[in-house]
């Protein structure tokens, strides 16, 4: 029996690891500040606070907080560190939030360890596919390579996929793998790989064990439907339910590793288990890529939905096209597998959904500040 602290453990990915962790014997501290964006106004209407109230000890504090940290740290011997702000786009401007959030409150948390008494003896932070950017590819020319931000002047003309920065020819996907070159596109994944490299070499300063998991695109029951910055099958789902049109970003080949929940949850169970990893990085996914097109006509199909589904070539600054985790590193070291396809996946969460009351989703809003602040095209 471990006592953990689980940062952002109020969220999708915290409140689901809680569950797990209480019913497996552990004891359970939460901080999290119970942000709006994710909770709404009101902490009695978010179901997943309410799914972990009573269940652990709930602390609410904020990671900018050195007190917060102390209070939460005390006597916890594992620390799985997911507080963080998490959308994309809206990194692009809310750029001093984001910094302060992901990378000042893990500098804090560190900080805290270094200079004070503690008990913890391993730190699991959620790293991101982000930190890749637009990840590994193959050209026929020069093998493998690991393309530049795609240019507005190219996505303009609708081409969309990466070019090889040497002979300038579209290039083949690949799966990418823990040793790919680090290059984020976005202030979002430059703070998520800042946490990564801050635990991995504070904790082996001071002998504590860390692990990286490398998160995909996380789905499931429980995501936020109220949030429009992140999660496609939450924006796509609200904009079906409230019966409004779907826009598709660029040509909708674009693709993502989608890994459920469950398959998420235990990946992290497994790294908190483990007696054998000192300091490692790991991809957490599925293995498998899906395109935009394919989550758009799924959803408008397990929904019986009739609204209209439009591919309009509109793109978005920062965006990458395509990711495919190589997770073969994770099940040498941890055995992990993910278990849930994606067609079972998303019938788990449709069924959830239809049972939510989604109420009007402000994805016209999200778009908005994104042209006005010069990032969508």
């Amino acid at each position: 029996m471990e006592n953990i602290l689980i940062s952002g453990g109020a969220g999708f990915i915290g409140s689901n690891l809680a569950l797990k962790l209480v019913s497996l014997g552990h004891n359970v501290r939460v901080l999290d500040n119970l942000s709006p964006q994710i909770h709404t106004n009101s902490k009695e209407n978010s179901q997943l606070y309410q799914s972990i109230k009573g269940k652990v000890t709930f602390i609410n504090g904020d990671v900018r907080n050195r007190k917060d940290w102390q209070k939460a740290i005390a006597n916890s011997t594992v620390i799985v560190h997911l507080a963080a702000e998490t959308g994309t786009g809206q990194s692009m401007y809310q750029i001093e939030k984001y910094v302060q959030v992901n990378c000042g409150g893990t500098a804090i948390m560190l900080d805290v360890l270094a200079n004070e008494k503690y008990t913890v003896k391993k730190v699991v932070v959620a790293s991101s596919r982000a930190i890749y950017g637009e990840g590994k590819y193959h050209c026929e020319s020069h093998g493998e390579v690991y393309p530049d931000e795609r240019e507005d002047t190219q996505m303009s003309n609708g081409q969309f996929e990466p070019l090889c920065s040497i002979c300038k020819q579209p290039l083949g996907m690949l799966a990418t793998d823990e040793d790919s070159k680090i290059h984020p596109s976005s202030i979002y994944g430059i703070t998520k790989s800042d946490q990564e490299q801050m635990i991995l070499v504070a904790c082996k300063s001071l002998g504590i064990s860390a692990i990286a998991l490398r998160y995909q695109n996380v789905y499931g029951p429980g995501q936020s439907l109220i949030n429009p910055y992140t999660g496609i099958l939450s924006i796509f789902s609200t904009r079906i339910l409230n019966n409004n049109p779907i826009n598709i970003f660029e040509d909708g080949k674009e693709s993502r590793d989608f890994v459920f929940i469950d398959d998420v949850v235990n990946a992290t169970v497994l790294a908190i288990q483990d007696n054998k990893l000192k300091s490692c990085s790991l991809n957490v996914g599925s293995g498998v890529s899906t395109t935009v097109q394919t989550v758009a006509d799924s959803l408008k199909k397990l929904y019986q939905s009739d609204v209209d589904i439009k591919v309009s070539g509109n793109y978005r600054l920062g965006d990458i096209r395509h990711n495919k985790a190589d997770i073969s590193k994770i099940k040498k070291l941890l055995g992990f597998s993910p278990k849930v396809s994606f067609d079972d996946g998303l019938k788990q969460f449709v069924d959830w959904v239809k049972n939510q009351e989604v109420n009007s989703d402000n994805y016209e809003q999200s778009i908005n500040e994104m042209k006005d602040k010069g990032l969508m095209k």
